[in-house]
C-alpha cells in the first residue's frame, strides 16, 4: 500500500461523483485493493471503499491525483470498518 503520513492523508481530497448510477469517479484513492466485475474496493484518504454493482471496469487510474473512473451499473458505495482481507476466492470461499 502508499506510504502516506496519516494526517497528510486525512488533509488530501477526497470526492465521489456519480452519474446516472453508470460512471463513477473517486478521488483520494490510495490504492486499488480488489476487483472484478461485481465489486471494486479501494483504500482511499477517508478509509476502505467498497463499490458494488454490475459490469463494472476499470476506466482510469490517475496516479499523481489519486483518482479512479468506473463504468458499469453502480449498486452500492459503501465505506467499511475494515478492509476487506485477502483476494476474490478468499473472499468468496472464506
Amino acid at each position: 500500500m502508499t506510504s502516506i503520513p496519516e494526517q497528510k492523508a486525512l488533509d488530501a481530497p477526497h470526492k465521489i461523483t456519480l452519474d446516472a448510477r453508470s460512471r463513477l469517479s473517486v478521488t483520494g484513492v490510495l490504492e486499488i485493493e480488489s476487483f472484478d466485475d461485481g465489486m471494486i474496493a479501494l483504500a482511499t484518504t477517508r478509509g476502505p471503499l467498497v463499490i458494488h454493482g454490475q459490469g463494472l471496469h476499470l476506466q482510469e487510474l490517475t496516479s499523481g491525483g489519486g483518482e479512479v473512473r468506473v463504468d458499469g451499473t453502480v449498486d452500492s458505495i459503501a465505506y467499511e470498518e475494515d478492509a476487506p482481507t485477502g483476494g476474490f476466492f478468499a473472499r468468496l470461499f472464506g
